[in-house]
């Protein structure tokens, strides 16, 4: 009974963290604004919550073992939620914060999968088990650094040294205002 609840938790956690790495990753490409990139990111984030909560309820089978997976489950979670109250509330920087949260959270979540499966994967197998906890941040990290310096550079023309600062309420212009204005010059 308990073998067969444990794999159907798996069986739910695998659905659920597949989900989330595409719901994800089509956020992460999709056209920002209105539409398509706040639907998949909120997708992403349910999904997420949900692999998380299952990868915590399976590794209570064998804590000892596993609990590092549980922490970064925990981590992913609180980075997405981070990225995700930074686009709601718009403090201070919080392109930079949304952006590096949501981003955060993903890495977090590979590098949880690659820890758990990567011993068990066609090549990465052959590598040594730090790469697994480190090849996820050093390829992510340059790509959000990246992003955060490409969208600071798009969303304040005429002056790249000030850093991105938006209003604390709603701009009336809103975003696509900004980039029609941005690509005129």
């Amino acid at each position: 009974m308990i073998a067969m609840a444990l794999h159907l938790l798996i069986a739910c956690h695998v659905a659920l963290g597949l989900s989330a790495t595409i719901a994800g990753a089509t956020a992460m490409i999709a056209v920002k604004g209105p539409g398509p990139h706040p639907r998949r990111g909120r997708l992403y984030l349910v999904t997420l919550a949900g692999t998380a909560a299952t990868g915590v309820a399976i590794t209570l089978f064998d804590w000892a073992s596993l609990w590092h997976l549980a922490l970064l489950g925990t981590v992913a979670v609180a980075l997405g939620g981070i990225g995700y109250a930074a686009r709601r509330v718009r403090w201070n920087g919080w392109l930079s914060w949304h952006i590096g949260g949501l981003s955060g959270s993903y890495i977090a979540m590979l590098t949880a999968f690659y820890v758990d499966n990567g011993p068990r994967l066609p090549l990465w197998q052959l590598l040594p088990p730090t790469t697994f906890w480190l090849l996820p941040s050093a390829v992510g990290l340059p790509l959000i650094l990246l992003s955060c310096h490409r969208r600071h550079r798009l969303l304040t023309p005429g002056n790249r040294t000030r850093p991105l600062s938006w209003p604390q309420k709603r701009s009336p212009l809103g975003l696509r205002t900004v980039r029609r204005w941005c690509s005129r010059r």
